[in-house]
């Protein structure tokens, strides 16, 4: 019997170890067809953003070979199955983006360094100017002692011009949470002291770089507080309430129906009571995380 993957976020995992797997590859084909720029999907906690965009990141990124993982799947059927592993492509996650400002910072700029790390063979042979602009970059990057983040609103942007440079192809860039910060800053009190430097951040590989072929982002809201996506006009959000990407957050009767009888249990009425709390575009839609738990403890 397979596991119940309950907590996991990385796709690769998922398929790699047995865990119990609910299909959702073909919103790999709905990304690409409509063509979006930027999209922003927001939900509520725990409906799987992040293994989506683990998903979506390991389908795309040029340095991993994904054929098993995606095995079977889906997407595999569709023509799109030969875009896998096509794009240069930054996966930044700002879930644990949390408590104190110095922490806030750290993990953002962590999430950012990791990616530098991953690509370090982009920066070879930089021209002299790339090179003065990597050095200020990285210093801003791997100063942890000044808990904010001046200087570091192009580091994002500067990597997707390199990748591009050395791919000859546009890069494909995921943001999971990426109102985690914001919110805590808010709750916390010091939201004018982050805002700036995380909405440049947004802003330079978002909407001013060249460099960008599609973007994703996930979070629980679209920050509205002086509107930071103000100047992006090039995002398109689906909410709660639009039925574009509506069937891949979260799990519908069917897909519940047939999570439940596989490990002996069924979708009654009590159940449907219980956990159906959600109507998503036109359809509705069950919370993967209490299913699973309900699942785990019967």
């Amino acid at each position: 019997m397979k596991k119940i993957p309950t907590g996991i976020k990385s796709f690769r995992k998922l398929r790699e170890e047995n865990y119990y797997f609910v299909d959702k590859t073909r919103m790999i084909k709905d990304f690409l067809e409509r063509g979006s720029e930027v999209t922003l999907v927001t939900r509520p906690r725990k409906f799987g953003k992040t293994i989506n965009m683990s998903m979506l990141s390991e389908s795309f990124d040029i340095t991993k070979d994904s054929k098993e993982i995606f095995k079977g799947t889906k997407i595999m059927d569709t023509p799109y199955a030969s875009e896998l592993n096509q794009y240069p492509t930054i996966f930044i996650s700002f879930a644990d983006a949390k408590r104190d400002k110095a922490s806030i910072v750290s993990t953002i700029k962590d999430q950012v360094l990791k990616e530098w790390d991953r690509y370090v063979y982009v920066f070879d042979d930089l021209s002299k100017y790339e090179q003065n602009k990597h050095d200020f970059l990285e210093s801003r990057l791997m100063n942890y002692s000044n808990g904010n983040l001046e200087g570091i609103v192009d580091s994002i942007s500067f990597l997707m011009d390199k990748l591009k440079d050395y791919y000859h192809k546009e890069v494909m860039v995921f943001i999971d949470e990426y109102d985690t910060p914001f919110i805590e800053a808010h709750t916390k009190g010091f939201y004018e002291e982050v805002r700036g430097g995380l909405s440049g951040l947004l802003h330079n590989s978002l909407k001013t770089s060249n460099s960008l072929k599609y973007a994703f982002i996930t979070g629980i809201q679209r920050v509205a507080k002086e509107n930071i996506f103000s100047d992006l006009n090039n995002l398109v959000v689906c909410d709660v309430t639009d039925q574009r990407y509506a069937s891949y957050f979260g799990f519908d009767n069917d897909e519940t129906r047939e999570l439940l009888e596989y490990y002996g249990l069924e979708l009654n009425n009590k159940v449907k009571e219980m956990y159906d709390g959600y109507h998503i575009g036109n359809g509705d839609i069950y919370n993967p995380w209490s299913l699973l738990n309900y699942v785990d403890t019967k």
